[in-house]
């Protein structure tokens, strides 16, 4: 279908190139997206840095809005013209975890089945299945999600990813409610949206727990009701004299380290629940006392995506921040262009910006 400019990591830990990729045109199921956004997310770089896969060269960039270009046999859901948010989920709705209301443990996940391809016929392989750092991407129907056009494509893209995470943590996985107490560990992107989901949900007290004073200054403007700077005080303490000596309701650790993950499992109150939602390294391990893990009682889970229904969360969110009541433009630091991208996974490094957002 098209020759397009995008940004591609040829290999482990070498600096991004921007690369001539051909985009087909998109066959029974598929849909041509043409990007108008899309967000610097770590799992990009996680990509450039072999992380993920060694599966060499990857099309990066995820977190993305759009516009439908062209659409292929048995498309009904989107239709060209339409504005979509991407996502790397597409649940089958028929697999046994679609079966039993499970969506985001979809066994079945649709990704387009073309590949995009380097000008000499090279396959890519797209991050997360979508490969957005592109000025136009091929995706699976079901990964485009229509939302209302009102919304900047800056903001909307972040949907698609850390947003999502995030706020789906706090609200699907840990289901903050009314009066909860609240402790997000980790507060960049997906930290930061835990932190506003909790808000919304009308948390008592929403205790933001990081090492950077910057990110815990941008916790406080997303609802954040206290700030603890970890290398000056034991987290754990503090969220216990917080919350009455008791621990929080709801603790969400979205760093994913095993220190960050056993500071989350003690700082929960008695049959308080743990959501661990950054991801760990294969190599990380943890060790608890078994007595612990029994007479603690609570809950201890992960959140994948937010567990999240894209078709389903993606217009909810989109339409609380059309009616001020989710700050996305807040979490975007800055924008940039195609040939930046390598510069804004240096300033994450350095946690320099919550989200940069490529614009196409």
């Amino acid at each position: 279908m098209a020759d397009v400019r995008a940004v591609v990591a040829r290999g482990k830990g070498a600096p991004v190139s921007i690369e001539t990729v051909h985009v087909p045109d998109p066959g029974p199921g598929e849909v041509v997206v043409a990007v108008q956004a899309c967000g610097v997310c770590h799992t990009d770089l996680h990509y450039r840095e072999g992380a993920i896969t060694d599966d060499f060269p990857f099309l990066l960039g995820h977190e993305a809005a759009g516009t439908v270009e062209a659409v292929g046999d048995g498309v009904v859901d989107v239709a060209p013209g339409d504005y979509v948010v991407l996502a790397w989920r597409a649940p089958c709705g028929q697999c046994r975890s679609c079966r039993r209301a499970r969506p985001w443990y979809c066994f079945d996940s649709a990704n387009a089945a073309q590949p995009m391809t380097l000008a000499d016929g090279t396959p890519l392989t797209a991050a997360l299945g979508i490969g957005a750092f592109a000025e136009r991407t091929l995706v699976a129907a079901g990964q485009a999600v229509k939302v209302n056009p009102a919304a900047r494509p800056q903001a909307a893209g972040l949907i698609g990813c850390g947003v999502m995470a995030g706020f789906g943590a706090a609200v699907n996985t840990g289901q903050v409610n009314l009066g909860d107490s609240v402790a997000v560990i980790g507060c960049g992107g997906v930290g930061a949206a835990a932190i506003a989901g909790s808000a919304l949900r009308g948390a008592r007290r929403v205790i933001a727990v990081d090492i950077d004073p910057k990110k815990l200054d941008w916790a406080l403007h997303f609802g954040a009701t206290h700030a603890v700077d970890a290398t000056e005080a034991d987290p754990v303490e503090v969220i216990r004299e917080l919350t009455d000596g008791f621990g929080a309701d709801v603790v969400i650790d979205a760093v994913g380290r095993p220190e960050t993950y056993r500071q989350a499992f003690y700082a929960r109150d008695h049959a308080g629940t743990l959501v661990q939602v950054g991801v760990p390294d294969p190599t990380m391990t943890i060790e608890l006392p078994l007595l612990e893990l029994f007479g603690r009682g609570g809950a201890l889970k992960s959140s994948w995506y937010g567990d999240c229904l894209p078709s389903r969360d993606f217009p909810i969110l989109i339409d609380l921040y059309l009616r001020g009541k989710l700050d996305l433009d807040r979490f975007v630091s800055e924008t940039l262009a195609l040939d930046d991208v390598e510069h804004a996974f240096e300033k994450m490094q350095k946690g320099e910006a919550l989200r940069s957002v490529v614009v196409l």
